[in-house]
């Protein structure tokens, strides 16, 4: 896809917790994959130096911004930061990535391009699948392959929701419509954000268009994924689903 059909309105919003290893080359790729986005790196004060790292590559290039933030608030905190300024710029699309290489930048232009090309007006963003044909894991054991795709059917049967990668976290939003599913306050603070975000846009009438993508797992750096980030999923969800099915 060639950079003119890229939304030069797209904002690229990577959150950053100890990412000193990994942030000056994903946003390398970013930005060689889709030249007219604008990245925004969200850093929760990482004491490895990230920032000052983004700071440089801010200074070095005008499409390249950083926010700041005091302290690691979570993955859903770190994004709805990123998501006030992005709106607040005038941003029409906002885009979740993370910092770790797990998600490919070089599919940006497919991933905007399912919802940039939508002529209905009711596709509210796209998902980089990892669960849809063409998708696929690499370096993951057996065990994190069982929880992802065991998270997404609970979450996606629980909920009524029409999404193989529910979890997924390498995403494509509309700013009109986030501004609309976020009138209400979001609590959720860990990868149950992801779901949150998901139930919200399928149930203000928009669909999500998943597009397969090869997920990696991180070279470097440390995994956030913990017991409780998985534990407050599935009391969330589970809460949820009882809502939904005593509502009808």
């Amino acid at each position: 896809m060639s950079e003119e059909r890229i939304d030069p309105l797209a904002l690229v919003i990577i959150p950053t917790y100890n990412e000193s290893e990994n942030i000056e080359s994903i946003v390398s790729r970013v930005l060689a994959a889709a030249p007219s986005v604008r990245v925004l790196v969200v850093d929760d004060g990482s004491p490895d130096g990230t920032g000052r790292i983004a700071d440089r590559l801010s200074s070095e290039d005008h499409r390249v911004h950083v926010l700041h933030r005091t302290e690691k608030n979570g993955l859903g905190a770190a994004y709805l930061a990123g998501f006030s300024y992005g709106i607040s710029q005038g941003y029409s699309l906002l885009i979740e990535l993370d910092a770790d290489g797990s998600h490919p930048p070089e599919r940006l232009p497919a991933l905007i391009s399912a919802v940039t090309t939508d002529t209905t007006g009711r596709v509210g963003g796209s998902i980089g699948s990892r669960w849809v044909r063409g998708g696929s894991v690499v370096n993951w054991p057996w065990t994190r392959q069982i929880i992802s795709r065991g998270g997404s059917w609970y979450a996606r049967t629980m909920l009524g929701l029409p999404i193989r990668d529910v979890t997924a976290g390498y995403r494509v939003y509309r700013s009109d419509v986030l501004e609309q599913i976020l009138a209400e306050s979001v609590e959720s603070r860990g990868y149950c954000f992801q779901i949150d975000l998901t139930r919200r846009v399928i149930g203000a009438g928009y669909g999500l268009v998943e597009v397969p993508i090869e997920f990696r797992e991180r070279e470097a750096g440390e995994s956030k994924m913990s017991g409780a980030i998985v534990k407050e999923a599935m009391v969330r969800v589970t809460q949820w689903g009882f809502e939904r099915i005593f509502r009808h």
